[in-house]
């Protein structure tokens, strides 16, 4: 349905699935949370963020704040780079992408692809909109980029010129397909997949039936995925047990073994290149400025908590129809 983003019809959804996947949902509130935090004891500007996402009154462990600024920039630098090689005549796909904010920080950069989509459960899509609805500093660069007089909008879509966000489940491959299709997704585009922890919570299975979809669908893609890797040791079960006692289940654990498991799925899937690193070594290639720099925001007691962290996430990226898109590292 057509409508207003100023007045826009809002509808409950639910789904059979909404009750079980009530553990993985409450992983995007957790995220949210940890970024708005760290945001707001300066790891990284972001102005957007407070206007989706409480702030805690629990102070985040230094570990968790610098992960999150390590995540944060990993995800960019290969975001931008992939932008920068295509001049911007791309699309990007955020497959889970909760309350992020990049859509925004893109524009304020003037680095916006021909169009950027958001999916995510339409539980959370529902929420986001309702925030984007109220706060003129989300609606406005919507607004201002489209070229229609109404937005086609509902209470978990709204597609409009440059933006489009859209409530599906990403196990569902034929309903993911027709609602990005209706919202215009092209398959000649350059495109950009993005999954930051999302495709541990499917099934092996089932994320690799997202990935070869995605290989398959467009003539040049990149994918990046950010999840959990070495989870097979202690500290790895540990990290299992804790999410269980959510009700919360890593049910596609078996495939981060090692970053070759990683390396292995993305390639078998059709990808023509693929390659991961853990989060450490992604923290030791920083520009050595900011890592002065949040070092000096406070103070971490035992490095080896942030070691033992890091190693057990890891930053995947694989490219098909074009090696020009991998980006150099």
């Amino acid at each position: 349905m057509a409508a207003s983003l100023r007045r826009p019809s809002f509808t409950a959804c639910s789904s059979p699935t909404d009750t079980d996947d009530e553990g993985v949902r409450g992983t995007c509130e957790d995220a949210s949370i940890c970024k708005r935090f760290a945001v707001s004891i300066g790891y990284w500007q972001d102005p957007y963020i407070q206007h989706l996402v409480r702030l805690s009154k629990e102070r985040k462990a230094p570990e968790i704040n610098r992960g999150y600024f390590a995540r944060v920039h990993g995800v960019s630098q290969l975001t931008k780079a992939f932008l920068r090689k295509t001049e911007c005549n791309c699309q990007i796909l955020n497959l889970g992408a909760g309350m992020d904010t990049t859509f925004w920080m893109l524009k304020d950069e003037d680095l916006l692809p021909r169009k950027y989509f958001e999916i995510d459960f339409p539980m959370i899509v529902t929420r986001k909109l309702h925030s984007i609805k109220l706060k003129p500093l989300l609606s406005k660069p919507i607004l201002d980029l489209h070229s229609e007089d109404t937005l086609q909008m509902d209470g978990h879509m709204l597609d409009s010129t440059r933006y489009a966000i859209i409530g599906a489940d990403l196990r569902d491959i034929a309903d993911l397909e027709e609602k990005l299709k209706k919202c215009n997704m092209s398959t000649q585009l350059p495109t950009l997949l993005i999954a930051e922890c999302v495709l541990v919570y499917m099934t092996p299975e089932q994320s690799a039936n997202l990935l070869k979809w995605a290989a398959n669908s467009f003539e040049a893609a990149m994918f990046i995925n950010y999840e959990q890797v070495n989870m097979g040791d202690r500290f790895g079960q540990i990290m299992i047990e804790n999410l269980r006692r959510r009700q919360c289940d890593l049910a596609g654990v078996e495939t981060c073994k090692s970053l070759e498991s990683q390396r292995e799925r993305l390639l078998s899937s059709g990808w023509e290149s693929a390659s991961a690193i853990d989060m450490m070594e992604l923290y030791s290639r920083l520009p050595r400025a900011e890592v002065i720099r949040i070092e000096s925001l406070e103070f971490l007691d035992e490095m080896e908590l942030l070691e033992q962290l890091m190693q057990h996430y890891c930053l995947c990226w694989a490219t098909k129809g074009g090696s020009e898109l991998a980006p150099v590292c």
